[in-house]
């Protein structure tokens, strides 16, 4: 039991040790709307502090404002993406993703703990706050016609309650999406609750830890504690030449070393999100994982995470290994983020 115990015994004090640096410089809360409910969106104690902007505290209104909006695909009426709601091509029971990369579009990446993120889409095009990412959704992705949201019977009320303002602007949607992603929290996997020491797990689950968080496996680098990414950009060798949208980071920065380099999606539920990678090539975590272990292709914008001595020609595991590796990955999945009602559709 000892030898089973130990490991969640060293990231569990890595997580207090984070969490005590954290309350230290906590900043202070943000004023409540009036008419608003506030909620508390906290992680467990090993999360990070989630920041919240003071123009847009969390609300119960504002949450259910913009979960009705991620579901109703009135959001794209006369836009490009007419007929789709965010929900399309995001399932919850899919970890809020889509089984197969649609027609003419990359892979998606899956809205989970974006409350924590400060990097957005694939190739980082947008930084900042949710808000931010929100306003490229309202205002470019889906091109959100606010007339018609402003000629709806239910929604002007929706905002007054929720934003305190019936007049619907591109800024209130974006604002009321930006709440609803902040409540899109995943903490409850089995790994999680390992941590939490409710439970233990199998030899091959440990076996799989330990590869994970050692320079045998080497995902923590980019794939660490608790939220399972970096938020951070890396070629991780899936190419050696670039062309089109595969050239990734560089398409925004224009700099040679973000060539191929693309954001590293976070791991949780990450077997319910397949397929893998930007452009979807990867249908199965074996596959991922062999990728690692001996498929990955050299360039000169080549993360040196893949590159360190004695990884030239990959990770080299053994069957044994990745099959362990396999089993850790899967304690990533929370059943209960995946059939929470209060995350399903409200219609």
């Amino acid at each position: 039991m000892r030898k089973i115990l130990l490991p969640g015994l060293l990231i569990a004090l890595t997580f207090l040790a984070l969490s005590c640096k954290r309350d230290t410089a906590d900043p202070p809360p943000p004023v409540s709307h009036s008419s608003g409910t506030p909620v508390d969106l906290a992680g467990p104690w090993y999360f990070p502090q989630m920041t919240v902007p003071a123009n847009n505290p969390t609300t119960e209104e504002g949450i259910q404002l913009g979960r009705r909006l991620y579901y109703d695909p009135i959001l794209s009426t006369g836009g490009p993406m007419e007929g789709r709601s965010c929900s399309s091509c995001h399932s919850q029971e899919l970890g809020f993703t889509v089984p197969n990369t649609p027609a003419n579009f990359h892979n998606v990446l899956p809205h989970v703990n974006l409350g924590w993120s400060s990097n957005f889409l694939w190739n980082g095009k947008v930084q900042g706050s949710l808000e931010d990412i929100m306003r490229f959704e309202v205002e470019e992705f889906f091109a959100v016609d606010v007339g018609v949201l402003q000629q709806h019977p239910e929604y002007p009320q929706l905002f007054q309650t929720a934003l305190g303002s019936s007049t619907i602007t591109p800024d209130a949607v974006g604002k009321a999406l930006a709440q609803w992603f902040r409540s899109m929290i995943s903490s409850n996997s089995r790994f999680d609750q390992y941590v939490r020491y409710e439970i233990s797990l199998t030899p091959s689950e440990i076996n799989g830890m330990m590869l994970y968080l050692t320079e045998t496996g080497d995902c923590f680098h980019c794939h660490g504690m608790p939220l399972l990414t970096d938020n951070g950009f890396h070629n991780i060798g899936l190419d050696s030449v670039f062309t089109g949208n595969d050239q990734g980071r560089f398409l925004v920065t224009g700099n040679a070393a973000d060539l191929g380099a693309f954001k590293a999606p976070t791991l949780r539920n990450i077997a319910q999100t397949g397929p893998y990678m930007h452009d979807g090539r990867f249908t199965t975590l074996e596959e991922v994982i062999e990728h690692y272990n001996s498929g990955v292709k050299h360039s000169a914008s080549l993360d040196p995470i893949m590159t360190k001595p004695g990884k030239e020609t990959g990770l080299n595991l053994s069957p044994q290994q990745k099959a362990d590796l396999v089993a850790f990955l899967h304690t990533f999945t929370d059943q209960t983020f995946l059939t929470d009602t209060a995350l399903a559709s409200p219609f």
